[in-house]
Order: structure tokens, then sequence, then C-alpha cells
């Protein structure tokens, strides 16, 4: 793969995407990115170079022992090749994903920034002194701990939406965004609703499907979700030396 060259924007970081996990979140997270940047003309925004991967093998399957094909494998194949390309640093618009963020760091030597951490850090910001936080994610994100663990970190207790929940929020990710369905918008509320009762104060969209249905449906007026690609957006433009746009 040729190296990048911008001779008019030379020092002008090139964001690299490890896309297509899922194809239509990392379409609203470049969406997202774009609408969130402090421009006023075209060359005011980020240069970013996207590898929209979306035969990549399935997150979830691997992390529950449902299948054998590695995705971080791949995931860290892609990594260099957008390396190679020229990118400054990588972001992955895919909670799941980050299970494998060790392969996918290990095989670059260009930063990686994280969703998860961008997300913790909000939710500290938002909650306070207040230590419990809701996760609404796939199963293998919660199997594989990705966010209880970083929460631990910082003293706060992440619960989850029980077995009947989290078939919920599953028929959500899976049978209707996934799907290119109507998301059934009472069903997954029900589940935040439920999570707040058990003392959530703050509720995180843990996976960017959930994060298509909050934007299509204009959840995040709300302040108990914190939506980790919205987040995952903030984070790359202050990464590539560019300013959020005031909401």
């Amino acid at each position: 793969m040729a190296e990048r060259t911008s001779p008019e924007h030379a020092d002008e970081p090139l964001v690299g995407v490890l896309g297509g996990v899922g194809p239509m979140a990392t379409a609203y997270f470049l969406q997202r990115v774009v609408a969130l940047t402090r421009a006023e003309r075209d060359q005011d925004h980020l240069d970013m170079v996207v590898f929209d991967h979306a035969t990549i093998p399935d997150r979830t399957d691997f992390v529950l022992g449902r299948s054998s094909a590695d995705p971080g494998q791949v995931l860290a194949r892609d990594a260099r090749r957008l390396e190679a390309f020229g990118a400054a640093f990588l972001v992955m618009p895919c909670n799941t994903a980050h299970h494998f963020t060790r392969q996918v760091v290990e095989a670059v030597d260009v930063p990686f920034v994280s969703i998860v951490e961008a997300t913790v850090d909000a939710v500290r910001a938002r909650i306070a002194d207040r230590t419990v936080v809701g996760l609404l994610a796939t199963e293998g994100t919660v199997a594989a701990r990705v966010y209880q663990d970083a929460f631990a970190e910082h003293g706060i207790e992440t619960i989850v939406p029980d077995d009947d929940d989290q078939a919920v929020v599953s028929a959500v990710i899976y049978e209707q965004v996934k799907a290119g369905r109507p998301v059934d918008l009472p069903a997954l509320q029900g589940v935040v609703g439920r999570l707040q009762d058990r003392g959530a104060a703050a509720v995180v969209l843990g996976c960017t499907e959930l994060s298509v249905a909050a934007v299509d449906h204009g959840l995040l007026v709300d302040p108990v979700y914190v939506d980790s690609l919205d987040q995952l957006a903030r984070a790359t433009i202050v990464r590539a030396g560019h300013e959020v746009r005031a909401d």
C-alpha cells in the first residue's frame, strides 16, 4: 500500500479508522466526527482514512466461544495497513472489538485512542460522586468485562441487564439495527429504566449499534445516556488537534 502524502496539509495528522464492525456504526461515527468538529469550511475538518472491513469475523461469537475465527488477528493486520498508509493514530468505533485491543496495539507503533477510555472519562465527569453506572452492550462486551474492569479501576460499579433484558438489548443490536429494521424503542427504554431503578446514575450505550439507535431517535438529549460512539468522536477530534463544536 502506498504511503499517504499531502503537500498542502503535511502537518495535519491522518486518522486511521478500523471500521466495518459494524458498517452502519462506522458510517455514523464519521458523520458524528463531521458534525462535532468546529469548522467553517471543508479544510477545517479532519483527514481520515477508513478501512470499512465488514467481513471481519464476529467478535461476540469468538468471545463467547461460539467461533474459532479470531477477529484480533484480522484487526491487527488492518491496523498495520492503516499505519503503512500514513495514519498518525488509530480509532476503532466498536466496543466488543476492544477485547482485542492488545493485539491491535502490539501490531503498530502509532497511538490508539480507546472508545472505552473516552467513555469512562465522560461518565466520571457526569456522575460526580455517584458510583453506579448501567451498561447496555453485546453479550460479548459484557462477558469480556471491557467496561466493568475499566470502571472498577475508578471505584465505579457497573450493573448490567438481567437475562431477559439482555435478550431485549441483543435483539435491538442484531435483529433490528444490524438488520436495518425498526428499533423497538419502548422495550429499550424499559431496560434503561430498570437499570436506573437499580441505582444507575448513568447508562452507557456500550455498543455502537445502540449509538445508531440513539441518534436516530434523539435519545442523547436525555442526560442519563452516555454514548460511546459520541465520546470516541469527541476524543478523535481533540487528538487530531481540532476543536469540538459547542453543544
